[in-house]
């Protein structure tokens, strides 16, 4: 979840940015006030090209630490190995459109 919430934090920083700032403002309300702006993030992390290329291009490390959560709901530290695997793969991909290298934060 961790290494997640870091890619999305560096790629969809200002929806993140929003967000946090709207459910700080409205303690009680955030729910139904900061609503559209949840809807942004989801928006962005479904559709920004970076995460989209690490989601095809990594998926098979990624469900096997899904696949790992699963089965070990209660130590998930005992999955630290496929999610090395999974960002391992994320740092090695590049985008051709881009033409830079997805630089993920360690973990």
């Amino acid at each position: 979840m961790q290494a997640a919430m870091e890619i999305t934090a560096k790629y969809c920083r200002k929806e993140m940015e929003d967000y946090g700032m709207c459910v700080a403002s409205n303690p009680s309300s955030w729910q139904q006030d900061c609503y559209q702006l949840k809807v942004k993030v989801a928006h962005c992390t479904s559709s920004h090209p970076v995460i989209q290329k690490i989601r095809s291009d990594c998926s098979e490390p990624f469900s096997a630490f899904e696949q790992c959560l699963k089965l070990n709901q209660t130590s998930v530290g005992n999955c630290s190995e496929h999610i090395s695997k999974f960002l391992a793969c994320a740092e090695t991909v590049k985008l051709s459109s881009l033409g830079e290298p997805v630089a993920v934060p360690h973990v």
